[in-house]
């Protein structure tokens, strides 16, 4: 989660529970080859659940926070903040 994309990405997800690729990506400013990039790697860590469907015959590609994202989340904000706090 250390790096600045998966960690904007996961900012993101914790606010709003889930979202669309295209929002996440007009939020972070990635390109769409590195959020995927970034996305999969938070999806095979357990972190978020990626959701491919077709909404108006166009793909769609949403992603959600899952319950172990929360948790790794919290758990990295708390040691920022001890190591901030030294």
């Amino acid at each position: 989660m250390h790096s600045q994309l998966r960690l904007s990405v996961m900012s993101l997800l914790i606010s709003v529970k889930e979202a669309e690729f295209t929002f996440i990506r007009g939020k972070t400013n990635a390109t769409a080859g590195n959020l995927s990039v970034q996305v999969n790697k938070l999806k095979e860590a357990g972190y978020i659940d990626v959701i491919k469907q077709f909404k108006d015959n166009y793909p769609q590609t949403v992603c959600k926070i899952t319950a172990v994202g929360i948790a790794a989340f919290d758990e990295y904000v708390k040691n920022l903040q001890t190591y901030l706090h030294q």
